[in-house]
C-alpha cells in the first residue's frame, strides 16, 4: 500500500522551526510522505536538507495583507494541484486556502494550533485587525474536527470558542544524552521570536542590575526597537544579539547558557495560556529559567521545580529574580537537578506517540 501523503502549511522560514521540523520528521520516520509548505523571502537562506519534502512559495509582499492574500492564493491553488490524503493547517494564518482546497478536493483535514491567533497582542490591538481573524476562525475552526494544540489551557480554550475537542502535543524537546558542561562564561539566554509582548522592554532595562550578558538569538517584530534600547541604555556590550540561528546551532548557545528567558507580558489570553518552545529547550539543556507565573508553567513547576516564576514583570523583579539564579549556589543546583529529571517525562519521544496516534485516528476514519 502507497505511504498517506500529508501536507503541512506555514508562514515562516522552513529553516528555523524547530517544531515543524520536528512533527514532519516524525511523521516522515512514521512511513507518511510529508510535504511542508511556506514562502520564500528575499532573505531567506537556501532550505537545509530533511527528511522530508520542503516547498517554498514565492511572494512579492512580505508583510500585511497583501502578503496574506498573494500567499493564500498561492497556497490554494498549489493544493488543489498536490497529490496529498490529508492537509494541515498550522495556526489561523493558513487555515483559509487549507479549509476551501481540502472542500473542494475532498482531502482530509486537520488543525494545528499553536497559540490562540486572535488574542496574540498585535492583532487585539488592532480592532479591524482582530475582527477579521476572530472572523476566520468562527468560520473555519468549527469545520476542523480533528487537531491538536500544545498544551491543556489552549485545548480547553479552542473547545470553549469552537466547539472542538483536540488533542495535545506538547513541542517538547527530544530526549538526548546530557552532559552538562563546564561554562565558559555566565550568560543569559533568550532564544525565539524578538515580538511584541515578549517583555523586551523590562528585560532590557534590568541588565543593568545584572552582573551577566543578555545573548538574545532570534528576531520579530520588535527587533528593531529592542536592538534601539540596547543603544540607548548604552547596553552594547551586556546584551547582544546574534539574529536567527539555525537549530543545530542554537543548541551550542542553549547547553552553555547560565539562565534561560521564557517571558511574556501578561496582555493576551495566548500569552497567558501558552506553553513555549524554549521553556523545553532550557528544561532539556539542563538550564534554569526565569519565567512567568502562568498556569502551564506553574503545573510543570509544582511537579518538577524548573525554573523561577514572578507575577510582576517589572525591571526591578525581573533584576532580582536572575541575581537570585546567579547567587545562589544551592537554589540554582536545585533548579538544575530538577531539569535533567523533568526531561525523561517531558520529551518529544513521549509527545510523538501522541501526535502519531491523531494521525493514525484520521486515516482510519471512515468518510
Amino acid at each position: 500500500m502507497a505511504p498517506k501523503r500529508i501536507i503541512l502549511t506555514v508562514t515562516n522560514d522552513l529553516n528555523y522551526d524547530q517544531r515543524m521540523i520536528r512533527i514532519c520528521t516524525s511523521l516522515a520516520n512514521a512511513g507518511y510522505e510529508v510535504t511542508l509548505v511556506g514562502f520564500k523571502r528575499k532573505k531567506s537562506k537556501p532550505i537545509q536538507e530533511q527528511p522530508f519534502k520542503q516547498v517554498r512559495l514565492a511572494i512579492i509582499a512580505e508583510q500585511g495583507k497583501i502578503m496574506y492574500f498573494q500567499y493564500w492564493l498561492s497556497l490554494f491553488f498549489f493544493l488543489l494541484r498536490s497529490k496529498a490524503d490529508a492537509i494541515c493547517a498550522i495556526d489561523l494564518d493558513t487555515i483559509l486556502p487549507v479549509y476551501y482546497a481540502s472542500k473542494f478536493s475532498g482531502k482530509k483535514r486537520l488543525y494545528d494550533a499553536h497559540e490562540i491567533f486572535t488574542d496574540l497582542k498585535e492583532v487585539i490591538s488592532r480592532p479591524a485587525v482582530h475582527k477579521m481573524w476572530t472572523w476566520i476562525g468562527k468560520h473555519t475552526v468549527p469545520r476542523f474536527p480533528t487537531g491538536y494544540t500544545i498544551g491543556d489551557c489552549y485545548a480547553e480554550e479552542l473547545n470553549k470558542r469552537y466547539g472542538v475537542h483536540y488533542g495535545v502535543v506538547r513541542n517538547a524537546t527530544v530526549l538526548k544524552t546530557l552532559t552538562i558542561p563546564q561554562k565558559k562564561q555566565r550568560y543569559i539566554l533568550y532564544q525565539g521570536w524578538v515580538n511584541v509582548g515578549r517583555c523586551f522592554e523590562q528585560l532590557i532595562p534590568a541588565m543593568q542590575q545584572v552582573d551577566a550578558t543578555l545573548i538574545i538569538c532570534g528576531e520579530g517584530n520588535f527587533y528593531e526597537q529592542a536592538t534601539a534600547l540596547v543603544k540607548e541604555l548604552h547596553l552594547e556590550e551586556k546584551v547582544i544579539f546574534k539574529g536567527y540561528i539555525p537549530p543545530a546551532q542554537l543548541t551550542a548557545y542553549t547547553i552553555q547558557a547560565t539562565i534561560g528567558i521564557t517571558l511574556f507580558e501578561d496582555t493576551s489570553l495566548s500569552n497567558r495560556l501558552s506553553l513555549a518552545n524554549r521553556f523545553f529547550d532550557y528544561m532539556h539543556n539542563g538550564v534554569p529559567q526565569l519565567c512567568n507565573k502562568f498556569a502551564e508553567y506553574e503545573r510543570v513547576n509544582a511537579e518538577y521545580e524548573i525554573a523561577t516564576l514572578i507575577s510582576e514583570l517589572t525591571l526591578e523583579e525581573i533584576a532580582r529574580a536572575l541575581n537570585k539564579l546567579l547567587t545562589d549556589d544551592a537554589y540554582y543546583q536545585r533548579l538544575q537537578n530538577n531539569c535533567v529529571a523533568a526531561r525523561e517525562k517531558y520529551c518529544w519521544q513521549e509527545e510523538e506517540k501522541k501526535l502519531l496516534a491523531i494521525y493514525h485516528k484520521l486515516f482510519s476514519a471512515k468518510d
